[in-house]
């Protein structure tokens, strides 16, 4: 049988990759190195605020590298360390796992919205005809 007891390295690295927009920051890291404006514009919906606050704790986590390169203008760039490309297989699996089950969760999710949906419109048609049944009376 599987030790399935509490690790706390295990607990560690669930909260740090499992927080809201790492996993696909992560993502977006995996071919090579990238600036913050093509990261960015690759994740609909993240804000530059949030983006710079992730980056920022997956290098002190020593998963993402920061470089400064003096040009004009200063250009930074993004890699993943050794340590981040170590979550390579583990982003793919999510990933793989993603595309099987994600479109069933989505049908699942429509078919409760329907079911709701036609059990609010049963409630509310009853709800008529007892209100219909009291002017009645």
């Amino acid at each position: 049988m599987q030790d399935v007891s509490f690790c706390p390295q295990f607990h560690h690295a669930v909260e740090l990759i499992g927080r809201r927009w790492t996993g696909v920051i992560l993502r977006s890291l995996m071919g090579g190195a990238v600036r913050f404006s093509d990261v960015s514009a690759s994740i609909p919906g993240l804000s530059d605020r949030l983006l710079s606050e992730r980056l920022k704790e997956l290098e002190s986590e020593g998963i993402v590298q920061r470089s400064v390169y003096p040009d004009t203008p200063v250009r930074i760039e993004y890699r993943l360390t050794e340590k981040g490309l170590a979550l390579s297989v583990a982003i793919a699996d999510i990933a793989t796992w993603a595309e099987r089950w994600g479109a069933q969760a989505e049908d699942d999710a429509a078919n409760r919205a329907g079911v709701a949906s036609e059990a609010e419109s049963e409630d509310a048609g009853v709800s008529r005809q007892t209100a219909a049944l009291s002017l009645r009376s």
